[in-house]
């Protein structure tokens, strides 16, 4: 008698379309970064208003769930990221191996930045070079060619803010 168990190479029926939260959820998860609601809806492919619906109905659904992740709104826009009661046990089983020259490499672009990687050097030494390499790998920073000039522009990235709980820098300017 033949089976009639379906084999695994054989296409599945086609799965229903997922739900504008569930994509923007994915989107969010995918991206890493804060999206403006702007940004959510032409990668959701839907109108902003729809989109701003259906992220405050996923919010929601969150702020009920026992889940270790929440969706956030920052001045950047909104992501998902871990609720701040999970923040110790990352930083316990994913620590940052950051020398002390590193971490005042750091400070510095927090504190000053955006810098020129031209300026960091002189400041820093040479040793800088690979300071920014090593902080471009943690993803604490980003840099960028400006239009104008060679050196780098350096500054740090969303993931700094959020791995050492820092809403905002101080304005050291005033």
């Amino acid at each position: 008698m033949a089976s009639l168990k379906p084999s695994p190479f054989q296409a599945s029926a086609p799965e229903e379309s997922p739900s504008l939260a569930a994509r923007l959820e994915a989107i969010l998860y995918l991206k890493g970064q804060p999206l403006s609601l702007a940004d959510l809806a032409t990668h959701a492919q839907s109108d902003r208003d729809t989109v701003e619906v259906a992220l405050m109905d996923l919010i929601a659904d969150y702020s009920h769930r026992d889940t270790a992740l929440e969706i956030v709104e920052t001045e950047s826009g909104y992501s998902l990221q871990l609720r701040p009661a999970f923040r110790e046990l990352v930083q316990t089983l994913v620590p940052v191996d950051l020398g002390l020259a590193a971490q005042r490499t750091l400070a510095l672009v927090a504190l000053k930045g955006p810098l020129l990687q031209s300026e960091l050097v002189e400041i820093r030494g040479s040793s800088t070079y690979q300071h920014i390499q090593d902080l471009l790998e943690l993803g604490f920073i980003s840099r960028r060619r400006p239009s104008q000039g060679r050196s780098y522009q350096v500054q740090v990235t969303e993931r700094f803010y959020q791995y050492f709980q820092v809403d905002k820098l101080p304005d050291l300017d005033s």
